[in-house]
């Protein structure tokens, strides 16, 4: 079992920024790719980001790239993403979850633990 806990939500104004974290437990997590996703309301939940889990691969969505960045730390068991340059169309859930392989995957049946979001609103 792996636990996901998000943090780092909020309200920023458009242009702003904001730094989310996912901190992992349960499972050796230099062993996973791990993935940021999010879900508007009445929207699908969408792919955001990826990282492998040695953090050499990285995928973007081609709505956030160039504005946003996956990182990770092993050491420290989290991931995060560094969200800049935001916009109000970014306003969602965001939830971090965690492959059940090294490489990156953007389809969300690539991940099989997933945490419980933390909410992300861009004021116009």
């Amino acid at each position: 079992q792996v636990q996901l806990v998000e943090s780092g939500g909020g309200l920023v104004q458009a242009g702003g920024s904001l730094r989310l974290s996912c901190a992992a437990s349960g499972r050796t997590f230099s062993s996973y790719a791990m993935g940021w996703f999010r879900q508007a309301p009445g929207k699908e939940r969408e792919f955001v980001a990826a990282i492998s889990a040695s953090g050499a691969i990285t995928y973007y969505a081609d709505s956030v790239k160039g504005r946003f960045t996956i990182s990770r730390d092993n050491a420290k068991n989290t991931v995060y993403l560094q969200m800049n340059s935001l916009k109000p169309e970014d306003t969602a859930v965001y939830c971090c979850a965690a492959g059940s392989r090294a490489s990156p995957t953007r389809g969300k049946d690539g991940y099989v633990y997933w945490g419980q979001g933390t909410q992300v609103t861009v004021s116009s």
